[in-house]
């Protein structure tokens, strides 16, 4: 792995950019998440995919798409924070979690469960899948079972990006064919056991979407599955498509879609209000954030990759203007 850039800050987040050793670009995050030291929770957040096909609207990793990246240059990313922080290769974290969630949908790379089996040995893992479940994966969703199954049970942490619960909506968000709210329902009584962490269905709230509790609690048991609900972070294509979050940051909780929260927990649904450090939109470490498109966008955001400097950004354009 060879790092081009960096930016962040140690004590909350970094993200590298780096060419992996088959010549890939990718983005990698290490984060920690205050309170917590970085010997109480540590999170990896790694590509899986060399850009992404899917094109979600408040995404900046999508746009352009260039092929999945090997097991090995995911292991790449992963090896070389582990060496990083923790040198002689023992994570000693109470907290351990790899994220497949910086660039790619990863349910459309089955390299990914390579790297699962391939990682299972580090004590205290928590891997995590967030997924939009595209349609034509079903192996994937069965062999991840199966891996879960084997090595991760009780401690494998499963996310649907869900967003809106008007059909329609949904795939101008997530403009892919995927899995139906039914066919997410009947993969999660099969995932789920006695033992297991509940299914996360996420909602990146903004102002503009259509939510009902009960076309959710009419579909899914609160048995296997939780809200988990997060703000829209902000990107170049959540401005440019006029999205804006619908959590008031200076609250945590949704204003327009309060009710939609409450119902939720009327029904039995364990509610998650995930918002994150303010300094990592700085950083630009969030989901949906993307270090590349900032850097080649001429109008740049005031409120995000404020960490991104000038000099370190002449590393990046002069790599790519000697290759």
């Amino acid at each position: 792995m060879k790092i081009i850039a960096k930016y962040g800050k140690e004590n909350i987040a970094t993200v590298y950019i780096g060419i992996t050793s088959r010549g890939s670009m990718v983005e990698f995050v290490q984060s920690v998440q205050p309170p917590f030291s970085r010997n109480e929770k540590w999170v990896l957040i790694i590509s899986t995919l060399k850009g992404c096909p899917v094109g979600c609207l408040m995404c900046d990793a999508g746009g352009y798409y260039e092929g999945k990246l090997t097991a090995e240059e995911m292991l790449e990313q992963i090896d070389f924070l582990i060496k990083e922080y923790f040198p002689d290769g023992l994570v000693k974290v109470k907290k351990f979690k790899i994220q497949f969630a910086r660039m790619g949908e990863p349910a459309l790379n089955k390299n990914v469960l390579t790297v699962l089996e391939k990682v299972s040995d580090h004590e205290n893992l928590i891997p995590s899948i967030s997924t939009v479940a595209p349609y034509g994966c079903e192996e994937f969703f069965d062999r991840l079972l199966s891996i879960k199954q084997r090595h991760y049970q009780g401690r494998f942490q499963l996310q649907f990006s869900i967003h809106s619960t008007d059909e329609n909506q949904r795939d101008e968000i997530i403009p892919v064919r995927k899995w139906s709210f039914k066919d997410i329902a009947l993969y999660g009584e099969k995932f789920v056991r006695s033992d297991d962490r509940k299914i996360a269905l996420n909602f990146a709230l903004s102002n503009k979407v259509t939510v009902s509790a009960e076309k959710i609690a009419n579909t899914f048991s609160p048995d296997k599955f939780l809200i988990k609900i997060t703000p829209v972070n902000p990107t170049y294509n959540a401005v440019n498509n006029q999205i804006e979050s619908d959590i008031d940051l200076s609250t945590g909780f949704p204003v327009r879609h309060r009710v939609f929260m409450e119902e939720l927990k009327k029904s039995g649904f364990e509610i998650i209000l995930s918002i994150g450090e303010p300094e990592e939109n700085k950083i630009g470490s969030n989901c949906g954030q993307y270090i590349r498109k900032h850097i080649f966008n001429t109008q740049k955001l005031s409120q995000a990759y404020i960490y991104v400097q000038k000099s370190e950004n002449m590393l990046f354009y002069n790599h790519f203007d000697q290759s």
